[in-house]
């Protein structure tokens, strides 16, 4: 790899870590005045059609056939399912926090694979990391249950937001044993064009239409999730998982949180008391262990071609090989 091809990877990387790391603050700056379901779907609906005529324009073909099913399936479930729930959670929860909670699907991805027959086993290195990170879930939650008073939107955004995880890693595991030659990108126009249909109807039938509205602010923060959430950030996470190890690229994951909490402590206001500290350092600690056995487990395994879906943010690369292998993305 040249200077200048090292750069621009590494420069794709860093993109990832920040871009992926500021959209937890302009979802919670977009629903000031727009509501969750809306403006998920006309989000990606706008992205999918942009990213579509660009790749139709460079010749990609569509699915074909079955494939058809397994792209819009996956998603589905990781932009419809994965990414909707993260919109319409941030109504309760402050950005920060949603984004450490997000930070969970490692071991949701874990969990999943030890469901499925031939799925990879998680060793005891995995479940204490997984014990690590649910305390600090536990951490977060613990407080709204045992204080004077019970906030009941914010426990259901919580638990909301695992449904989507689990969601988010049952597609991933699903679709690593369902791939299709389809490119990637086209993959990611018609997977979002799929959720963002989803995400419409299913506003069109709360009735949202009636009280969605856009000021300079809000329409700011949805055009920077088209673009850069959506578009850039989905093209530097493609080009630096081609050019870098994965397991350097996957580290984006300990860096969103981090940058989420920060941001919404400066810009919204949001707590940053010893409890949210506290919670950060040991749910991240929770991850590094898990993918630090991953990282382990897939050292022994011979390396299968990766395989590129998106997901709440733009891509999760699976592994044709063991699920180990498999990355979580932010929320878009």
């Amino acid at each position: 790899m040249t200077g200048r091809e090292k750069l621009l990877a590494y420069g794709s990387w860093a993109a990832v870590c920040v871009f992926w790391g500021t959209t937890y603050l302009a979802i919670r700056i977009g629903l000031e005045t727009l509501t969750p379901m809306l403006f998920g779907g006309l989000r990606f609906l706008i992205a999918g059609t942009l990213l579509l005529a660009f790749m139709l324009w460079r010749g990609a073909r569509l699915p074909r056939g079955r494939e058809w099913f397994e792209v819009c399936l996956v998603g589905l479930m990781l932009l419809g399912v994965g990414n909707g729930v993260v919109v319409w959670a941030e109504q309760y929860i402050p950005s920060g926090m949603t984004a450490l909670l997000i930070a969970t699907s490692p071991f949701w991805v874990a969990g999943a694979e030890m469901l499925v027959p031939d799925g990879e086993r998680v060793g005891r290195t995995a479940v204490a990391g997984m014990v690590i990170g649910f305390g600090g879930l536990a951490l977060l939650v613990a407080p709204q249950i045992f204080g004077t008073t019970l906030d009941a939107r914010y426990l259901l955004g919580v638990v909301a937001l695992q449904i989507g995880c689990a969601s988010w890693s049952g597609g991933s595991v699903y679709a690593k044993r369902h791939q299709t030659s389809v490119k990637p990108l086209m993959n990611a126009a018609v997977q979002m064009l799929v959720a963002g249909a989803a995400l419409t109807l299913v506003g069109t039938v709360k009735g949202e239409w009636a009280t969605i509205s856009f000021n300079p602010r809000t329409l700011g923060a949805f055009t920077y999730l088209v673009v850069f959430g959506s578009l850039v950030a989905y093209s530097a996470y493609t080009y630096a998982i081609r050019t870098l190890p994965l397991s350097l690229v996957s580290t984006y994951s300990y860096v969103n949180p981090v940058i989420a909490v920060l941001l919404g402590w400066l810009l919204l206001g949001e707590p940053m008391g010893w409890r949210v500290v506290g919670a950060t350092v040991v749910i991240l600690c929770g991850v590094a262990l898990v993918k630090a056995a991953q990282h382990r487990e897939g050292e022994a395994t011979p390396e299968a071609k990766p395989v590129e879906v998106t997901g709440r943010v733009g891509v999760v690369t699976l592994a044709a090989a063991p699920a180990s292998k498999v990355c979580s993305a932010g929320a878009e």
